[in-house]
């Protein structure tokens, strides 16, 4: 019995053994970068201006291609005479496909979204939390060894309102107030 059992299990150590030398090592992510989002949160029809900002993730070492990831982005303009100084916070999961030397993923993050509370047209009242949401994608190019050039890309979902005059306060939306957004990243992102 012994003597069948133990080729199994060498058979078995050495399979595991070469799968893992085809696989590269599972490792953080660390990136940065510029990011472009396609309108300001108070552009209405007739009044759209994109808004430029930077991007910052980190993901944690891979499980069968999936990683969970941390993503932080700013925001800043000016559109209709309000500043537009916005900031996000967002987690999820992405998976990753290597393609020879190049890694393509896909990402679902959501989390919470802040943005001054004068960011309506005027400088009027508005809220300043919404949830977040990004679905999108992106290619990794290596450079060296561990720092790969990054071109990522989505669509943004976030739900801002207006703030009612005093005593109420309640929130409220005029027609055409976004709430989906395209994004563009690119940067660079070390592994370690």
């Amino acid at each position: 019995m012994l003597s069948r059992l133990f080729p199994a299990i060498v058979l078995l150590c050495l399979s595991s053994a070469l799968q893992a030398q085809s696989e590269p090592p599972a490792r953080f992510q660390l990136f940065g970068g510029y990011s472009f989002l396609s309108n300001s949160f108070n552009g209405v029809p007739g009044s759209r201006q994109p808004l430029n900002g930077w991007d910052a993730a980190m993901a944690f070492p891979s499980w069968h291609h999936i990683r969970f990831k941390i993503d932080a982005s700013a925001y800043r303009g000016t559109n209709l005479g309000a500043p537009q100084d916005a900031f996000f916070i967002m987690g999820g999961a992405q998976y990753t496909w290597r393609l020879k030397r190049e890694s393509i993923f896909v990402e679902g993050l959501g989390g919470d979204a802040g943005l001054n509370k004068t960011w309506p047209a005027n400088q009027l009242a508005g809220e300043t939390a919404s949830f977040a949401g990004l679905m999108g994608g992106g290619l990794d190019t290596p450079l060296t060894r561990r720092i790969a050039f990054r071109a990522s890309g989505g669509f943004q979902y976030s739900y801002f309102a207006l703030v009612g005059s005093p005593p109420i306060y309640l929130p409220y939306r005029i027609p055409g107030l976004p709430t989906n957004f395209g994004r563009i990243s690119s940067g660079l992102v070390w592994q370690f």
